[in-house]
C-alpha cells in the first residue's frame, strides 16, 4: 500500500478545519468531554466539525428560531445522525431497530437519502451516544457516513436482478470496507472500547489511506450497470460503470471528477460531469480507488474547502495529468474505455422477480420522508411488514426503498399488509411525482435557503394538471429540488431543476440529459411560484405538440431554443 506523498501547491495557509483534524489525534479531539456537558445541548464549531466524521452533525429547528430567541433560550440544538450502509442494504431487524431509535429519539420520521442511506433528525445531544451504540449494535455504522472521507459507496439496490448485479453489488461492499477509516476513536468515544492512542504520549495509530488530516473535502463513490444509471454515475468523484457481455462481468469503466455543490455568486465553482478515463478489471478496482483517493488526499486543496473537491484537482491539473499520476502510482495503466449505453436513471416500480427466485418490491416515498401522517400510516406499514419478514429492505439512489428477497410464501401476506396500511409503487402518481428528488432543506438544515421537502408536493399539485391536459401524465421528467447550491439531491442533473435562493424563490435549471449524462443550465434567476409555472405551461405544451419520437423534455429544450447544452460544468456559468 502506498503511504503518504508531499502535499503540493496550497493556494495559502491551510483552512482552520485542517488545523481542527491535526490537533484531533485522529477524531478524538475534546468530543467526549462535549457530551457530557449538560449545560447545553450544543457543541463548539470545533467538535462539530469532528462529529461530521463520525456520522452526525449539529442542526437547530429554524421553525422556533425566533421565538426562541423571543424567550431569550438558546436555538432549539439537535442532531442529525446518518447510518453507512454501501447499496443501502438493511436487514429486517436492523429496520426494525431503526424505526425504533427514531420513534424513541428523534422527531418520529426516518429519512431516505440520495446516498442510499438513512438519516435521523432531531436527537438530542444527551441522546447522541445512546442512538450510535444502538446503530452499532445493529451491526451498522455511522462512521464515514459524513466528514472529509469516503461516503457511503451507492450500487444498484437489487443485486438479484442479475448475476452480473450480484457481483457489483459485492465489489461495492469491498470498497467500502477497505476505504473506511481505521481510527479507534469511534469505538472510544461511542462504544466505551479500549483508549488506543494515549493523548499525553507519542501517538501509535495511523490512517494508512488517509493519513493525519485525511481529505480536502469529502469524496463519493458509485457504482452501476448499463442500461439503468440510478446512482448518476457522473455525479459521482469516482464512478464505475460495469462492463458485461453474456451475462459476465469484464471491469468497469472509470470516470473521474463529478460533483453536483456550487456556491452562489462565485463562478469559480460549479457543478461537473465526471469524465470517463479508461477500464480496469474486478480485480484491480479497489486499487484503483485506493489509488484515486490518495492523488485527492495530496493534491485537493486544503485552503479555500469551497474549491477543495476532487473535480476542481481534476480541472485544475487537467485530466491527462491525473490519468498520468494514478497510472504511475499503480504501476500498470488503464485499459481503452469499452462501449456502454444508459436508457434511464430512475427506479423501476412495482414487482420484479429476482433471479434467486424470490420477490422485489420498489415502494414510491415521497421525498424519501418516512412517517405516519393522517390517512397515510406509511411508517406503521413498513415496521408491520419488518416484523414478518426474512428478507431485507433496500433504499435506492432516488430516496425509494425495496422490500427485498421475499418469499413466495410471504408474498400475499406482505401484498395484505401493502393494501391494508395503503402502501404504494405510485403507479397512481404521474411519472413525473415518481421521477421527483428533493433535499431536507427547512426547518433542519442550516444551509438552506428556500423550502424543498416540504414544497415540492404542493408546486407538483401544480404542475401534473398541465401534464394531464396535453397527454402528458405518463411522460417520465427527472424533477429536482434543494434549498440551496449544494447539490444534496443532485439538482445540476435535473431535466427541471429548482434551487433555493430565498424564501419562496428559485433558480430554475432546465436541459440535463433524461440519462444523467449532461448537466442542466440556469433560465431564469431569483422566481416564484406563479412564475415557475407561467414559465412551464407553454413550455410543456410546446413539447407536447413539436417533440420527436422518443424524445425527452431536457433534449427538446435545447432543441427548441429554450436553452443551451452544457458540455462541461466550466461552461455552467457561461
Amino acid at each position: 500500500m502506498t503511504q503518504n506523498k508531499t502535499v503540493v501547491l496550497q493556494d495559502g495557509p491551510p483552512s482552520d478545519v485542517e488545523d481542527i483534524k491535526i490537533r484531533s489525534l485522529y477524531l478524538r479531539g475534546e468530543l467526549e468531554e462535549a457530551l457530557k456537558d449538560g449545560i447545553t445541548g450544543s457543541m463548539s464549531e470545533d467538535e462539530n466539525r469532528l462529529m461530521k466524521f463520525h456520522g452526525s452533525y449539529m442542526q437547530d429547528n429554524r421553525d422556533v428560531r425566533n421565538e426562541r430567541y423571543r424567550q431569550k433560550l438558546e436555538p432549539a440544538y439537535q442532531f442529525m445522525v446518518r447510518i453507512r450502509a454501501p447499496g443501502g442494504v438493511l436487514t429486517s431487524a436492523q429496520w426494525l431497530e431503526m424505526d425504533r431509535l427514531a420513534r424513541e429519539y428523534t422527531t418520529g420520521s426516518l429519512r431516505l437519502t440520495t446516498r442510499q442511506t438513512i438519516q435521523f433528525h432531531g436527537i438530542l445531544k444527551w441522546n447522541l451516544k445512546k442512538s450510535i451504540r444502538t446503530i452499532n449494535d445493529t451491526l451498522l455504522t455511522t462512521l464515514a457516513a459524513c466528514g472529509d472521507v469516503n461516503r457511503n459507496i451507492m450500487c444498484n439496490p437489487n443485486p438479484y436482478q442479475s448475476e452480473v448485479h450480484a457481483e457489483v453489488y459485492e465489489w461495492a461492499n469491498k470498497l467500502c470496507n477497505h476505504l473506511a477509516p481505521r481510527t479507534n476513536a469511534y469505538h472510544e468515544i461511542w462504544l466505551d472500547g479500549e483508549k488506543v492512542v494515549d493523548t499525553d504520549k507519542s501517538e501509535q495509530e495511523v490512517e494508512p489511506i488517509y493519513g493525519k488530516l485525511y481529505l480536502p473535502r469529502k469524496f463519493k463513490i458509485g457504482v452501476t450497470v448499463p442500461p439503468t444509471n440510478d446512482v448518476d454515475v457522473f455525479s459521482q468523484d469516482l464512478g464505475l460503470i460495469a462492463i458485461y457481455e453474456e451475462g459476465q462481468l469484464k471491469g468497469f469503466n472509470v470516470a473521474v471528477g463529478g460533483g453536483m455543490g456550487m456556491t452562489y455568486g462565485d463562478t469559480q465553482t460549479y457543478p461537473q460531469l465526471a469524465k470517463v478515463i479508461g477500464f480496469c478489471t474486478p480485480q484491480q478496482v479497489v486499487d484503483l480507488a485506493e489509488k484515486t483517493i490518495m492523488i485527492q488526499r495530496d493534491y485537493g486543496n486544503r485552503s479555500v474547502r469551497k474549491y477543495a473537491r476532487f473535480k476542481y484537482t481534476i480541472d485544475r491539473y487537467g485530466i491527462e495529468w491525473f490519468i498520468n499520476e494514478l497510472q504511475d502510482r499503480l504501476g500498470w495503466k488503464l485499459e481503452e474505455a469499452r462501449p456502454y449505453e444508459f436508457k434511464h436513471n430512475g427506479d423501476r416500480y412495482g414487482w420484479v422477480k429476482g433471479t434467486n427466485g424470490k420477490w422485489f418490491l420498489t415502494l414510491f416515498i415521497a421525498s424519501g420522508r418516512i412517517e405516519d401522517q393522517e390517512n397515510n400510516p406509511l411508517m406503521t406499514g413498513l415496521r408491520e411488514i419488518a416484523k414478518i419478514h426474512t428478507g431485507d429492505f433496500r433504499i435506492t439512489p432516488n430516496q425509494n426503498v425495496v422490500i427485498g428477497n421475499i418469499t413466495n410464501q410471504k408474498k400475499q401476506k406482505i401484498e395484505a399488509l401493502i393494501k391494508e396500511y395503503g402502501l404504494t409503487d405510485g403507479s397512481h402518481y404521474t411519472a413525473l411525482r415518481r421521477s421527483s428528488i428533493s433535499c431536507v432543506a427547512l426547518p433542519t438544515c442550516g444551509l438552506a435557503m428556500a423550502e424543498s421537502e416540504r414544497y415540492l408536493p404542493t408546486l407538483l399539485d401544480k404542475i401534473e394538471p398541465i401534464l394531464a391536459e396535453v397527454g402528458l401524465a405518463e411522460e417520465e421528467i427527472t424533477i429536482r429540488m434543494t434549498g440551496c447550491p449544494n447539490g444534496c439531491a443532485r439538482p445540476a442533473l435535473g431535466e427541471i431543476a429548482f434551487m433555493g435562493k430565498g424564501p419562496g424563490k428559485y433558480n430554475l435549471y432546465l436541459g440535463a440529459g433524461f440519462a444523467g449524462e449532461r448537466l442542466n443550465k440556469l433560465y431564469r434567476e431569483n422566481i416564484g411560484e406563479e412564475e415557475i409555472l407561467s414559465i412551464l405551461n407553454p413550455m410543456i405544451h410546446q413539447f407536447a405538440k413539436e417533440r420527436q419520437v422518443d424524445e425527452h423534455f431536457g433534449d427538446f429544450v435545447i432543441r427548441a431554443g429554450h436553452i443551451q447544452a452544457v458540455k462541461s460544468g466550466t461552461d455552467f456559468h457561461a
